[in-house]
Order: structure tokens, then C-alpha cells, then sequence
């Protein structure tokens, strides 16, 4: 079974942080919660993130989810892969040189990847998408056009695959994009 580094943070969207969580450990996967500058025990807030016919999605407050790692004490060499869930928390967790070291470190050793929904800030901020074709949340296509990746727009159930790197534009992902995620392992 693969050892998978989740790197999280407050206002993350919640279905993206829990499910994926709750599944790779369902599947027998051992899986570290980290957030920068929080402890093992510590928790960050979630946000709901809803498609509900307006232009663009809406947030609502979410769930305490309680982190189970210290982030200080990751490196990438001790994981299998990584797990980036989207909402908020990518916005300002890519301001973060330690996270997006760690981000690239991924990439460096090619281990698998996976980012939903607004997790690709984390990428595109690591310089790693350059030449790939991904996905994400819509909104975040301009971000991949200018860190010369390729978007490709995929149905909000979907995931595309390239390398060793999964993305998916949000949550009614989940089954396909851990599918594709485990298959990496």
C-alpha cells in the first residue's frame, strides 16, 4: 500500500480534503494531513463549495478536519505520492516556499500526483506544468495558459491523467480521479 502526504490548509473545500482522505485509508492507504505552521492534532477549517445555477460556484462553512502529521516533519522522500484537494487554501498556501519546494520535489523524484478543482494554484506556483495537459476548476484556466501547460476541458465527473500527474475540475471527480490516482501507485 502507497504512504500519501495530503497538503492542506484552512478554508479548503471540504469534499476534496474528506473523501479523498477517507477513501485512500478506506483502500488501505496510509495518508498524512499537513498544513503549514499547524500541528498533528491541530485542525483546519473547511469550506462547502456547491453548484447551485449561479455563474460560478458557492462556499458555505464546512467541517473542522483534524491534521494528523506535522508539516515540518514531511519530506517527499519519506511519501509515494501526493495529494493536493482545492477550495481556498491553494491560493495561499502557493505564497509558501517551503510547500512549493515539496511540490516540486514530487515532481523531481516523478511519484504520482494528484490535484483537484483550485489545487492546481499549487502546481502552476511550483513550476511544474509546463508541456502537460490538466484540468481544474475552470476559473483556474488562465493560471495554466500562462504557466504553459494545456487545459483541457473535461465534464466536472471526469479526470485526465498525464505522466504521473491526475487532475480533476472538482469534487463529482472523486471516483474517477482516484481511480486513475491509485492506478499511479
Amino acid at each position: 500500500m502507497a504512504k500519501v502526504l495530503m497538503i492542506t490548509g484552512d478554508f479548503v473545500e471540504d469534499y476534496e480534503n474528506m473523501v479523498p482522505y477517507q477513501a485512500l485509508l478506506a483502500m488501505g492507504h496510509e495518508v498524512h494531513a499537513v498544513c503549514p505552521d499547524k500541528r498533528a492534532g491541530g485542525t483546519i477549517a473547511t469550506s462547502v463549495h456547491d453548484f447551485e445555477g449561479d455563474q460560478t460556484y458557492t462556499e458555505k462553512r464546512g467541517h473542522n478536519f483534524a491534521l494528523n502529521a506535522d508539516f515540518d516533519a514531511v519530506s517527499a522522500s519519506d511519501f509515494d505520492a501526493l495529494y493536493i484537494p482545492g477550495g481556498r487554501s491553494p491560493e495561499y498556501l502557493r505564497l509558501n516556499k517551503e510547500v512549493v519546494n515539496l511540490v516540486r520535489d514530487f515532481f523531481d523524484s516523478d511519484k504520482p500526483v494528484a490535484s483537484i478543482c483550485h489545487g492546481i494554484q499549487l502546481l502552476t506556483a511550483s513550476g511544474v506544468v509546463e508541456g502537460r495537459k490538466l484540468t481544474a476548476y475552470p476559473a483556474c484556466k488562465p493560471e495554466i495558459d500562462l504557466a504553459r501547460g494545456e487545459y483541457v476541458e473535461i465534464a466536472m465527473d471526469d479526470a485526465i491523467t498525464d505522466r504521473n500527474l491526475v487532475t480533476a475540475p472538482a469534487w463529482p471527480a472523486h471516483p474517477e480521479m482516484l481511480k486513475q490516482f491509485v492506478a499511479l501507485f
